[in-house]
């Protein structure tokens, strides 16, 4: 026992001595750190870096001793993520959408842009002023089932014309009342009842889709001035309806195995259709005294393509057609002849597509629309828009990805629309990246 006690005195004494050695110097560790951090706070900023060479340069004095250079630096980030972001003529974005976009189309007065989206809903948005933060929309729910391709203004700016897919194929719904509330209105009225349906047709096209609807007044001849719809069926076959009453006035055929898409003029008189082959056939909406149509007729066809056309479009004077093919060219042509009298429509200009791919092959056109004035051709390839002169063929811009993924409908406000309060000319493009942007058009170049 006595043997224990004395061999654990023994132990004990050495272990209380590196305990208290180990105090002694942890009180002079800290001191010393102490001294250090003061002396280094009272280091001019060079001496700091010298002193710390290897911490992370957050506050990078280099860039502090020469502002000049870090500015230079910054704005390099600056600009290097705004040339990739942001073209000089994207004017604004309209977000909301939850997928693709897949048409787009302005109500006459320009205050109102519709779009139709993959998430089956179709949006009114209030365009006031095209720099504005921020735009009243105004949503409505299709059926459902429903996956819309393609809409249209039906009466002014007071409805719209929905083509949209399902099973058993296309239906077209009109709603009525849809625009949306004005910017600074009352708030409330973004809480009314949706729209209902006024008039629907169903598998207007067999089971084929709606590749695009088209609309314009009838203002030519005995028209009244009704707005009149045609459905351009990814087939061969093309509906005109009456935009109010929903009735359906007649149906043609290209006869080319499958259609691209098709238009009508402004004024509601002819009909073109860009399908498989070169050629592009034009039809007439001939109306009666009492302003309803009698009848459609074919009454000439476009030749001088040498392949496939792919999109066209008029002229807001109804008395041009511009085209598109895969040979490469661009056409101009005058179809304001004395047809009844076997006069060919006449090829006004022959302009190259200035676009090429990577390799240098030139780039293929899926749609093109001309400026209110008639002065800018607004064209797009995947994800390239690109604005050319209409009477040259100058390329006045381009804006390369202008979206995150291929555009997929392009539509020009029909007036001029106040940016900042300016008037100018707006381009509306949609895409797959779930986007809608607003660009200005460029300066047309006078001759």
């Amino acid at each position: 026992m006595a043997t224990a006690a004395t061999l654990l005195t023994s132990l004990s004494l050495p272990l209380l001595s590196a305990i208290f050695g180990a105090a002694i110097a942890l009180l002079f560790l800290s001191g010393y750190l102490r001294r250090k951090r003061a002396a280094i706070a009272h280091l001019p900023p060079s001496a700091t870096a010298a002193a710390a060479p290897d911490q992370p340069k957050q506050v990078r004095p280099s860039n502090q001793n020469n502002p000049k250079k870090g500015h230079q630096r910054h704005h390099h980030a600056v600009d290097k993520d705004a040339t990739k972001k942001h073209h000089h003529l994207d004017v604004n974005t309209l977000r909301g959408h939850t997928d693709s976009v897949t048409a787009l189309h302005f109500s006459d007065d320009a205050c109102n842009l519709a779009t139709v989206c993959a998430d089956g809903a179709v949006r009114v948005f209030r365009v006031d002023d095209v720099s504005s933060k921020s735009f009243k929309i105004l949503r409505i729910n299709l059926p459902a089932g429903a996956h819309p391709t393609a809409i249209a203004f039906s009466q002014g700016a007071s409805s719209v014309v929905v083509a949209a897919q399902a099973l058993l194929g296309s239906s077209l719904y009109m709603y009525a009342d849809v625009g949306a509330p004005p910017t600074g209105g009352n708030k409330q009225q973004g809480k009314l009842s949706p729209p209902e349906i006024k008039w629907e047709h169903r598998k207007i096209h067999g089971k084929e889709s709606v590749l695009n609807l088209a609309a314009a007044r009838a203002t030519y001849g005995t028209g009244d001035g009704s707005t009149i719809l045609i459905s351009c069926s990814e087939a061969t076959d093309i509906k005109i309806w009456h935009g109010k009453s929903g009735k359906e006035l007649g149906t043609v055929d290209t006869n080319q195995l499958k259609n691209n898409m098709a238009d009508i003029s402004p004024n509601g008189r002819f009909i073109a259709a860009a399908a498989f082959t070169a050629d592009v056939k034009v039809w007439e909406i001939v109306y009666s005294k009492d302003s309803s149509v009698k009848e459609v007729n074919k009454v000439m066809q476009l030749k001088g393509h040498k392949s496939a056309v792919t999109c066209l479009c008029f002229a807001p004077n109804s008395e041009q057609i511009i085209t598109a093919s895969k040979d490469g060219t661009i056409r101009v042509w005058n179809i304001n002849v004395r047809y009844h009298l076997d006069e060919d429509p006449k090829t006004l200009r022959v302009l190259p597509i200035p676009l090429h791919d990577s390799k240098g092959s030139v780039c293929q056109y899926d749609h093109m629309s001309v400026s209110p004035d008639g002065k800018v051709l607004a064209t797009t390839s995947g994800s390239t828009l690109q604005w050319l002169c209409v009477e040259t063929g100058a390329v006045l811009d381009t804006a390369e990805k202008a979206h995150e993924g291929d555009i997929t409908g392009i539509a020009w406000a029909p007036r001029t629309i106040p940016n900042g309060g300016t008037p100018a000319f707006v381009l509306a493009t949609a895409g797959v990246d779930k986007k809608v942007k607003l660009w200005l058009a460029p300066k047309a170049i006078s001759t």
